[in-house]
């Protein structure tokens, strides 16, 4: 069965291809799509997705509401985003099929499962008529199969009741693009073996409604072809397909091995920052410790108290657990020690849209807290790069005894990508540098310890745990005095104390790299942006090139603060374009820090930038230096878009 060299019917080449399986929740888009995409991973294709999740747990079966989504672009060379548009569709339903035809370019293929274009579930997708049969599809390929009917009767005298067999269908769909993609098929039928072998019923029937989907693609008339796509060629070295979030927990672990810090999870579950505490939870081996508590305060106070006691102490959390982690946060700045919050943004406010991705807590990690609090901001730009970024800011937590806050976001946390393992050598030297003893001689001549005198670099202040004999000392959320760490109430002492933290904090710039441009002699348009849209913008500053226009890119892992020579990179440019995932954050900080005429082009729709809306934006920018007029402002002075956004 995997020797596919024999398959009679032709067989076409492609450089790439963007696949979305739909279904209802309950249908396993989110399993299917995982598992072809391994199987990709494991072929050697350069990949990107984009699982698209209801927000609903369980809506009604077959609504709208529930529909379930799971986007994969796989090619035989580099790719960043997902892809703009499928080439084809799979849809188990009539809603999967409503929800997602808006975004199909014409010529598209849709594959459905015809078996569930009953009457009933027509009027739950709100069709007046069966779109298969009244010519409303006639602009792509339709391919009806009956894959639920298939499945069952495969499953027949394997002893598996007729409702079982049909959870197995979107095994059937598997098989189906496996075959149509080439894809290698003893890995997942090894994987099924492996998964079920507890059911054994429920083996037998996916790994046969997976065999009927495979062999359907070989017997049936419907194709007259199968597909192809090369392995990419990548650099050398052990490769694994990583989401954001597990490379966010494998980060935290490399981290806790490089500082010899016992790593300590405080957290509350929210959607969709929980797969780090379901990851990390997995690897007592390295001594991590996860503790799931009652709420989200209890959660940070917790990790807080772990950065007291001498642990890596680390918080995640999404938007609205961020809003409720605030006052904790002030404290560990008041107290200046070593915390890391990781927040999987989500569209907001409030509860927001759980389950869609925004970048719209910038100005809330800036900014959210009592007082003149600042402290470290960095954000991921790749599912792998969250493994970077969250070394980093362990780094800069235990050097500048500060907490830092990591930005991810929804579509990092659950997107995947291949990733070449690093070098654990390689990694950043990350030394807690623990107090050792007594540091001041206080009036009697003594040898005391005070936990405010200061590096004379970093201006950071001696960790000391606490049960150190000739280490005691007070910390605490009210105001303490220079050096001592006495409770202080005086106004210039305070003045004094607010403006070290700054400058504290202020000084990480001269200890990150300078910004990092990728120039043109000649641009002058800068396309600059940070967190998730690095793989659209990317994508629309390569389609630029290629239309023979000049434009430089830069995008920003250090948030807070800027790296040193920002201002300067800036000023280079007649242009400066500033893509992002809420109302234009970065570009407000941008003008406000270097009085520079920042452009914005924003979209909130819960989902990624289009690389072909991002082209288009870069392009007015183009044509707009080209002629001579000021920038797009749009709608109170940003650039918005407001075209489908899946990229």
């Amino acid at each position: 069965m995997s020797d596919t060299t024999t398959d009679p019917k032709p067989h076409q080449q492609l450089h790439r291809v963007v696949i979305r399986f739909a279904g209802d929740s309950g249908d396993g888009m989110q399993l299917t799509g995982d598992r072809f995409t391994t199987t990709s991973a494991l072929w050697g294709n350069d990949l990107a997705t984009f699982p698209d999740f209801p927000a609903e747990i369980r809506a009604p079966a077959g609504t709208l509401a529930g529909v379930s989504a799971f986007q994969v672009h796989i090619s035989d060379h580099d790719i960043s985003t997902p892809g703009d548009s499928p080439n084809v569709l799979v849809a188990m339903n009539p809603a999967a099929l409503k929800a997602n035809l808006a975004i199909l370019p014409k010529g598209a293929a849709i594959i459905v499962n015809v078996d569930a274009f009953e009457e009933r579930n027509l009027a739950k997708a709100d069709y007046e008529t069966n779109p298969l049969e009244d010519g409303s599809l006639s602009a792509y390929t339709v391919y009806e199969v009956p894959m639920t009917s298939i499945t069952t009767e495969v499953c027949k005298d394997a002893g598996v009741k007729p409702r079982d067999a049909e959870r197995s269908k979107n095994f059937f769909a598997l098989g189906l693009i496996s075959w149509l993609y080439t894809r290698p098929i003893e890995v997942t039928i090894g994987w099924i073996g492996e998964k079920y072998a507890g059911k054994p019923l429920v083996m037998e029937a996916n790994l046969r409604a997976f065999k009927a989907g495979y062999h359907f693609g070989e017997t049936a008339e419907l194709f007259e072809s199968s597909y192809g796509v090369k392995p990419a060629v990548l650099e050398p070295g052990e490769y694994v397909n990583i989401t954001g979030n597990t490379a966010t927990a494998w980060g935290l672990i490399a981290a806790s091995v490089r500082s010899g810090l016992p790593l300590f999870l405080g957290t509350y579950p929210i959607t969709p920052a929980s797969d780090i505490l379901h990851e990390l939870s997995k690897h007592k081996q390295f001594g991590v410790r996860t503790f799931q508590a009652e709420d989200e305060i209890s959660g940070i106070g917790a990790a807080l108290g772990a950065a007291f006691g001498g642990a890596l102490g680390v918080t995640t959390t999404s938007g609205p657990g961020l809003d409720l982690k605030s006052e904790m946060m002030g404290l560990a700045i008041s107290l200046e020690l070593p915390l890391v919050i990781i927040d999987v943004q989500r569209g907001g406010p409030s509860t927001g849209l759980p389950t869609k991705t925004e970048q719209a807590d910038l100005l809330h990690a800036m900014y959210g807290r009592h007082g003149e609090a600042p402290l470290p901001i960095v954000a991921a730009r790749t599912p792998s790069h969250c493994f970077e970024v969250t070394v980093e800011a362990v780094r800069l937590a235990v050097k500048y005894r500060t907490p830092v806050i990591v930005l991810s976001d929804g579509y990092l946390a659950n997107g995947t990508e291949p990733w070449r393992l690093p070098d654990m050598d390689g990694l950043p030297t990350i030394e807690p540098d623990f107090a050792a003893g007594p540091n001041h001689t206080d009036a009697d001549g003594q040898a005391v310890f005070w936990p405010y005198v200061r590096d004379e670099q970093t201006l950071a202040r001696p960790w000391a745990p606490p049960g150190v004999p000739g280490l005691e000392h007070r910390i605490g959320g009210l105001e303490k005095a220079d050096g001592s760490g006495n409770v202080s109430y005086d106004g210039v002492n305070h003045e004094k104390m607010t403006r070290l933290r700054a400058a504290k904090i202020a000084g990480i710039a001269h200890d990150i790299p300078p910004t990092d441009v990728d120039g043109e002699d000649g641009a002058e348009v800068l396309v600059i942006g940070w967190g998730s849209t690095y793989g659209a913008i990317a994508a629309g500053v390569e389609r630029i090139r290629a239309r023979g226009y000049k434009v430089d890119q830069a995008h920003l892992v250090h948030l807070n603060p800027f790296p040193a020579d920002l201002g300067k990179v800036l000023g280079r440019y007649r242009r400066v374009l500033v893509p992002e995932v809420n109302t234009g954050q970065l570009s407000r900080l941008l003008r406000a820090e270097y009085l520079v005429d920042a452009i914005s082009f924003t979209q909130v729709e819960g989902v990624p930038f289009r690389a072909e809306a991002m082209e288009a934006a870069i392009l007015r920018q183009i044509e707009g230096v080209a002629a001579g007029s000021p920038g797009d402002p749009g709608v109170d002075g940003m650039a918005t878009s407001h075209g489908k956004a899946s990229d």
